[in-house]
């Protein structure tokens, strides 16, 4: 890690970053679990929304001057409705909570307690934005999918040692390409919580 260094973009450094970090979530969600047949249309309609958030944050992950891993964070209210529509429905008021988006971090760097990084500067993120509350998704697969791969250890111990919990009947819907198809189709997203102190 020790040519690694995390910054923190927003604004204008914020937008300039975009096109590097759907390039980083091309790459890597392409990976299980998510499957993603990325492409550059989809990633700008996709960050646009993200970035037109006053709160948008990117903790960018540099080698010199290569994004090589990104994490993202910005008031729930300001994302897709998709994703406040759980909380609607459960009588949770959106605007409470600050969202964390993507984690995406080139294999070659990952084991080197960057992970750890983005979770602990999107929390500063989100206090200097006045919240107490985060959250964020991750896809739901089944355990027989024809693509999971053997070797896979799922993330969900990784979040609890950090202090997250998931949100019994809090799960939206959203939707992408999987790698091979032709259309996108909608996949369930699990949400997971935590309360800073």
């Amino acid at each position: 890690m020790n040519s690694v260094t995390l910054r923190t973009l927003t604004g204008d450094a914020l937008k300039a970053a975009l096109d590097d970090l759907a390039m980083l979530r091309i790459t890597v969600f392409r990976e299980w679990p998510y499957l993603y047949e990325g492409d550059l249309d989809y990633e700008r309609r996709y960050l646009s929304k993200f970035a037109a958030s006053d709160g948008a944050v990117i903790i960018g992950a540099f080698d010199g001057d290569r994004l090589v891993g990104a994490a993202t964070g910005a008031p729930l209210i300001d994302h897709f409705d998709d994703f406040a529509e759980p909380f609607q429905k459960a009588g949770l008021l959106p605007e409470h909570y600050f969202y964390f988006g993507e984690s995406v971090l080139l294999a070659d760097y990952r084991g080197q307690g960057i992970g750890v990084r983005f979770f602990t500067e999107r929390e500063v993120a989100a206090r200097r934005n006045g919240f107490d509350r985060v959250v964020f998704c991750g896809v739901i697969r089944p355990d027989d999918h024809p693509s999971r791969s053997a070797n896979y250890v799922p993330l969900d111990g990784f979040w609890r040692n950090r202090g997250y919990r998931p949100m019994p009947g809090m799960i939206c819907e959203f939707s992408w390409r999987d790698i091979g198809d032709a259309h996108e189709t909608p996949k369930p997203m699990q949400f997971w919580t935590r309360e800073l102190s």
